[in-house]
């Protein structure tokens, strides 16, 4: 390659970090510009044909759709319960169970933000568990810390397993189906990709054992170190016991779901697992220190006052109920043994040969988690008896919320699937993820597992998605793993955990969250702070992966 063709293939990644991240543009303006940098460059300096880039992009569109769709419908979910006013019940239950500000932020931040993650993903468990911290006492600033630290390990089955489905499943595509290197290496250990992504999930399940059960206790050493009252890591250290427990408590469910149910369950039924084991562990005391570490309330006022304010406020069983239909029928329309997965499957709808390219795409509406969020949000509509207003009013507040990330994913994800599809062009290269994948194991080989991780991260920061970066790296990942000898399914559980890390130093999740506790312009301060435990998570990782790949 060429200095200019070094540089575009480089460009999904130089060209959003010069947007969003030096020049500070919005990312409903940064993508765009961005995928209009990306085609050009493709166009004239990988030489791809334009009708090549079209198709692809049409590729893109479509499976933007399929996020946004998921999107919307945990979007108008959390809308429904804030405007029924189930989710001021669900915060008061969090306030009950106890004193202590280290087992509020390791249950709500850790564990809740977990089953939010597993149920709707793309920065969720941020942007509703930051409020909810503030609402509990917690100034602003460490809530959005907090929240984005523990949005790490339950990443990788966010979304109803997105990351890996939808993630590693195409982006070990290249014009509509698996890359030649990948079908031949399936074909060799007789697995289809979906197999073989289910065991991609539990091997970053076993390494998320060592790494992630450790995320809780991080959390509180990080508050009150940085943030409590005395500035002690020691306050921190003296709930060890509770935090592991807790860190086990969800890192130990997710596995052994990930192992019996598959890639789409573990975190929101790790979470739910995890949060029953936790509260029931913290009202009997079970670990915890004598002493209490009581929280200095940022809003005290406030706080009495929203306590007091239970008219027509549901009951917590009644708050709850929603997010029980969404599990309920995620789980009984994804075991293999109920006809409902073929039934909802079924209906596909299909574009092959796009624009007369081999490009092709399909998309299984029924089956995709936004179907269960919305048919969810009509049986909690009826539950909590909205009228017809307060219907039209919470699905046009879900609909304007969604415009900026509409824009965002329309242009992100078509910009990957250029990078991905580059592969057919005339200046007689492999695709672009092939290219990286050569000259990186030039460079570092042997020593790359240490490195992809960072690769990993490095997508979730400039995408702002753990989806988005293994759509963007897995191909990578899987041809730098060939090309020095390594196996492909560590290197890729590699990739899967890196873009987790990643996801604490996320732009979008970053702004995502600020804007919502009111800390605009703070995003630097945020990201200095979870800087830190991402280089833990991403080095842990690849030391990990180094260590499988020496021995065995």
């Amino acid at each position: 390659m060429n200095i200019l063709q070094w540089i575009t293939a480089l460009m999904p990644v130089l060209s959003v970090f010069i947007f969003l991240v030096i020049l500070r543009i919005p990312a409903a303006r940064a993508m765009p510009i961005s995928f209009l940098v990306t085609a050009i460059f493709t166009y004239f300096f990988w030489e791809v044909s334009l009708q090549h880039i079209v198709a692809s992009s049409f590729q893109g569109v479509i499976i933007a759709f399929s996020i946004l769709y998921i999107v919307f419908g945990a979007i108008l979910l959390l809308n429904t319960l804030k405007n029924s006013r189930a989710m001021d019940s669900i915060r008061a239950g969090f306030m009950n169970i106890s004193s202590d500000a280290r087992v509020q932020i390791i249950i709500v931040a850790w564990l809740f933000g977990a089953f939010i993650e597993g149920a709707a993903g793309f920065g969720t468990p941020a942007a509703i568990g930051a409020p909810l911290l503030v609402a509990l006492g917690f100034a602003p600033l460490p809530a959005v810390v907090l929240t984005l630290v523990a949005d790490s390990a339950p990443v990788t089955f966010g979304a109803v397993g997105t990351p890996m489905l939808v993630g590693i499943g195409q982006g070990l595509q290249t014009e509509g189906a698996l890359a030649p290197n990948v079908n031949a290496y399936l074909q060799n250990e007789q697995l289809t990709v979906m197999e073989y992504v289910a065991n991609i999930a539990v091997q970053v399940a076993w390494i998320d054992l060592f790494v992630g059960s450790f995320i809780p206790l991080l959390l509180v050493i990080i508050y009150t170190k940085f943030f409590g009252k005395h500035k002690s890591w020691k306050d921190g250290l003296a709930i060890w016991k509770f935090a592991l427990f807790a860190g086990f408590s969800f890192s130990i469910s997710s596995l052994l779901v990930a192992i019996l149910l598959g890639p789409e369950f573990p975190s929101i039924m790790g979470g739910f697992i995890g949060l029953i084991l936790v509260i029931l562990a913290a009202k009997k005391q079970f670990l915890l220190p004598k002493i209490p570490y009581e929280l200095e309330l940022e809003n005290s006022e406030d706080n009495a006052r929203q306590q007091n304010e239970t008219i027509n406020q549901p009951s917590l069983f009644k708050s709850w109920v929603p997010y029980l239909i969404v599990l309920l029928l995620l789980v009984v329309t994804r075991i293999e043994i109920l006809p409902f997965k073929d039934w909802l499957k079924s209906f596909k709808i299909t574009w092959v040969n796009i624009i007369g390219t081999e490009i092709s795409t399909e998309l299984e509406p029924l089956y995709l988690p936004g179907t269960i969020f919305i048919i969810t949000v009509l049986i909690s509509f009826m539950i909590y008896r909205f009228t017809k207003k307060e219907i039209l009013s919470t699905i046009n507040t879900s609909l304007k919320t969604m415009v900026g990330s509409l824009i965002a994913l329309g242009t992100a994800v078509p910009m990957v699937r250029i990078f991905i599809n580059s592969s057919i062009n005339d200046s007689g290269l492999e695709s672009m993820p092939i290219e990286l994948a050569n000259s990186a194991a030039e460079t570092l080989g042997q020593s790359w597992p240490l490195f992809a991780p960072f690769v990993g991260a490095l997508g979730s920061f400039i995408s702002g998605s753990a989806t988005f970066s293994n759509m963007m790296f897995s191909l990578f990942q899987f041809s730098t793993a060939e090309q020095i000898g390594s196996n492909p399914d560590i290197i890729v559980s590699l990739q899967a955990l890196g873009a987790n890390g990643g996801n604490m130093i996320c732009i979008l999740n970053v702004v995502a969250a600020a804007s919502v506790v009111n800390l605009y312009g703070k995003e630097g301060t945020i990201i200095r702070y979870t800087l830190l435990p991402m280089l833990y998570y991403c080095l842990l990782s690849g030391i990990i992966g180094f260590i499988i790949l020496t021995i065995f």
